[in-house]
């Protein structure tokens, strides 16, 4: 099978290194791609929300399957213009999608169905949202903006003066574009984060192994919010009793919801979890795999994940017996100084060889460029090195050990992944 995988970070990467292990899988195109993922497939140069422009160069490249991994496309239908020309297709609906799409939706929804989050209200009128935030008089507040933001949407407000400026930020600035026209306003709650990663054909739901990320881009959780600096697989907060509570109380149920509001969801639904004192609850949805929590998931899948995605297609994931490695994963970010802010990039990266690895890690490249023959820093999220070990300290002991191989100037990366 010719397949193509949309997208250019270090999810797709991921994705694109299991795909290659499937006997199934004859060659491999992402669109469009980046330095390091040019060693693995063959690189398109299309925009990854180019609706038209991907189908045109599906059709090209005579793809036989697609795996759309990214929000935006998938939010903005690239699986229904895909299926609409006949090329099989991974991911959910635009319909579906919108558990992602529109965090007023998303919010609605679990009301409507009894799926446990936080407390919220809805907003459009930055007067209406500070007032209600004045009147509740609860920090930290948490602020939301209805719509996709890179990861980023959401401010966490210590006090008023936060809250003002990040209400002016997302509804008056439009830091986020349309995004902000509307905001969601939630209660702010406590305890251990959890993301859950579940295969789903709309009928039957596999969760994979759950894993722990972190956001802030300093050690000891401080500084803003990233979309991750690293993470580790198995979250050891996931016990097996918390796991069945999820399936009963949060998984099942929104696959029901799902298919009651005439939105099937098939592909990989992400479940960010927080394990309140009040029990597991659901903080958000997305509509794919998640970045950087693929990057720890997918190395310890044992199953052939194109068999998988081509269960899910035909609607028949109960037909599979899912194996994984009860080892565990590690993956440390690399960013560029700077990030989440402005950074350079363009920077020269050091220790790598010709396919952009090292030794006794696998190096997942999110944000780089290939300049003649050497690879290069291109974004904020630059590598997510990544290791596989019997437990969880090998594992970090592994990729903390690749981190020291690799060197670009001013690179930054947490000290204490998978320290708490």
């Amino acid at each position: 099978m010719r397949v193509l995988v949309v997208g250019s970070g270090g999810r797709e990467h991921t994705l694109i290194r299991k795909l290659k292990e499937s006997p199934l899988v004859t060659e491999l195109f992402c669109a469009p791609g980046n330095g390091g993922i040019s060693a693995d497939a063959t690189c398109l140069a299309v925009k990854a929300t180019d609706i038209e422009g991907m189908v045109a160069c599906a059709k090209e490249n005579k793809i036989d399957f697609c795996v759309v991994a990214p929000d935006d496309p998938l939010v903005l239908g690239m699986v229904d213009a895909m299926e609409a020309e006949g090329i099989k297709t991974f991911g959910p609906t635009a319909k579906a999608a919108a558990i992602e799409g529109s965090k007023v939706f998303s919010k609605n929804l679990m009301k409507k169905y009894g799926i446990p989050t936080a407390g919220y209200e809805v907003f459009d009128d930055p007067a209406k949202v500070l007032d209600y935030i004045v009147a509740q008089d609860s920090f930290p507040a948490v602020i939301k903006a209805d719509g996709l933001a890179l990861g980023k949407g959401v401010i966490i407000a210590q006090n008023l003066e936060e809250a003002k400026a990040g209400i002016s930020s997302i509804m008056e600035d439009k830091i986020f574009g349309k995004s902000g026209d509307h905001v969601v306003v939630e209660e702010f709650l406590t305890g251990p984060e959890v993301s859950v990663l579940c295969f789903t054909d709309g009928k039957t739901f596999c969760p994979m192994v759950s894993s722990m990320d972190h956001k802030r881009v300093y050690d000891n959780d401080q500084g803003p919010n990233t979309g991750g600096m690293g993470t580790i697989a198995p979250n050891p907060h996931y016990t097996p009793e918390v796991a069945a509570e999820c399936v009963e109380t949060i998984f099942k149920p929104t696959i029901e919801a799902m298919n009651s509001e005439g939105r099937p969801f098939k592909g990989c639904l992400y479940f960010g979890l927080m394990l309140t004192p009040k029990g597991p609850k659901v903080i958000e949805y997305n509509c794919r795999f998640g970045d950087p929590e693929t990057q720890v998931v997918l190395p310890l899948l044992e199953s052939d994940l194109m068999e998988i995605m081509l269960a899910i297609h035909a609607e028949k994931l109960d037909s599979l017996d899912i194996k994984w490695n009860n080892g565990a994963a590690a993956c440390v970010v690399m960013a560029s100084g700077g990030y989440p802010g402005k950074y350079p990039t363009g920077l020269p990266i050091s220790g790598l060889d010709a396919d952009g690895q090292a030794q006794g890690v696998t190096v997942i490249h999110a944000g780089t460029k290939l300049v003649d023959g050497t690879y290069c820093t291109g974004g904020g999220r630059v590598l997510g090195v990544t290791a596989v070990g019997s437990n969880l300290q090998d594992a970090l002991n592994k990729a903390y050990a690749g981190v020291e191989k690799i060197h670009f100037e001013n690179a930054h990366y947490r000290k204490d992944i998978g320290r708490k």
